[in-house]
């Protein structure tokens, strides 16, 4: 693989850039671009990982969202109505005026598992997002 440098130009909110220029700095990083390589690479790693899970799984995935995105409400219930067969339960609560927090409780295959988390990772609107899953334990 060739070590090219590539220079890209990316437009972000002024708040979140400065959270993140004041992480690079208590990190000791010497530039905003290596912070924004590592950025990348854990991204990468972590969609490697989800690539991975396969079988059948028990899952947990909670997402925090603007829920004054127009059309995110009715678009998460859609997705979840897809994977009803993948669902057991989930919890919502508001968090604030125009955040909520949702945890999603899974069981089934682990690539519709996977499939589930990166409709809801791809909706405008969701600011946070975590994916935890344990493989079934086979009792002998």
């Amino acid at each position: 693989m060739e070590n090219k440098l590539m220079r890209i130009g990316i437009s972000l909110p002024g708040e979140l850039l400065d959270k993140f220029d004041k992480a690079l700095m208590k990190r000791g990083y010497s530039s905003r671009s290596e912070g924004i390589r590592d950025a990348i690479r854990t991204y990468n790693q972590h969609y490697e990982w989800m690539q991975r899970i396969e079988g059948k799984r028990t899952a947990t995935f909670s997402i925090v969202y603007d829920c004054s995105k127009k059309g995110i409400t009715s678009t998460l219930a859609e997705i979840q109505h897809e994977y009803m067969d993948q669902i057991s339960s989930s919890v919502h609560f508001h968090m604030e005026e125009n955040f909520c927090f949702e945890m999603i409780i899974l069981e089934g295959d682990g690539d519709k598992i996977v499939e589930l988390a990166e409709k809801i990772l791809s909706l405008k609107g969701v600011k946070h997002s975590r994916l935890t899953t344990i493989p079934e334990e086979k009792t002998e």
